[in-house]
């Protein structure tokens, strides 16, 4: 029975990844990298955006209450 997570012959006793698990993900890094790269912009891109166009509002349309009046105690 192999060692590791479960029966996963894919990590040693010590929690390492394999040779073969190495190789098995070899071909897909670049590809992950690429579209983490892509998601994480886009994600940035639209923060950056939302700030930009948020910062821009002057809030004329903003109805702004008067001040409450103050209720003398007794």
């Amino acid at each position: 029975m192999a060692t590791g997570f479960g029966s996963s012959s894919y990590y040693d006793r010590r929690y390492r990844q394999s040779p073969a698990l190495i190789r098995a993900r070899r071909p897909y890094l670049f590809k992950n990298a690429v579209v983490g790269s892509a998601v994480a912009a886009f994600a940035i891109g639209v923060y950056a955006y939302t700030i930009s166009v948020i910062g821009q509002d002057e809030f004329e349309d903003v109805k702004v209450p008067s001040a409450p009046t103050q209720i003398e105690k007794k």
